[in-house]
């Protein structure tokens, strides 16, 4: 949302840099030879390890963008549940809908991981930004400094 609040901006980043991977692109594979990669989210299930890596390997900086890329945040309060087994039993099957069904259909429920991990766990990590959501300057400083091949003024590095 706070890329949303940077409208005006956003509009004079675009005669300058390129969107290549996004969900809002509609651009299906993760291409070679991004500059920056500005990362949401915890590492829940095996697709998401799969395109940590992948940005990783394709990518010159990589920013763990958020609490939930930064800490695991909400999306890790599934961790003291237990397993990702444990985990599905207790929302299909015990709290579940009265059919009580596990799905069983390939893709409709990702392959969970059994913890749920911050980005920098999964892939070296170059800056972060925390917040829920980071602010708009701050995100907007990152992507400025980097077009410009400076290091991001006052932004955290993992080491």
């Amino acid at each position: 949302m706070s890329l949303l609040d940077m409208d005006e901006w956003l509009m004079t980043l675009a005669t300058v840099a390129d969107l290549v991977y996004s969900p809002i692109a509609d651009i299906k594979r993760y291409p070679e030879g991004v500059d920056l990669a500005l990362v949401e989210g915890a590492v829940a299930n095996e697709e998401h390890r799969e395109l940590a890596r992948l940005v990783r390997q394709r990518s010159r900086v990589v920013v763990a963008l958020g609490d939930c890329a930064v800490t695991g945040n909400v999306t890790a309060m599934r961790n003291p549940l237990g397993s990702a087994a444990s985990v599905l039993q207790q929302v299909y099957i015990t709290h579940g809908g009265p059919r009580g069904v596990m799905p069983d259909e390939p893709g409709i429920v990702p392959i969970l991981l059994d913890r749920v991990v911050p980005l920098h766990a999964t892939i070296p990590v170059d800056l972060y930004l925390p917040g829920c959501p980071p602010a708009a300057p701050q995100i907007r400083a990152l992507i400025e400094a980097v077009l410009r091949g400076e290091p991001p003024a006052g932004q955290s590095t993992f080491g």
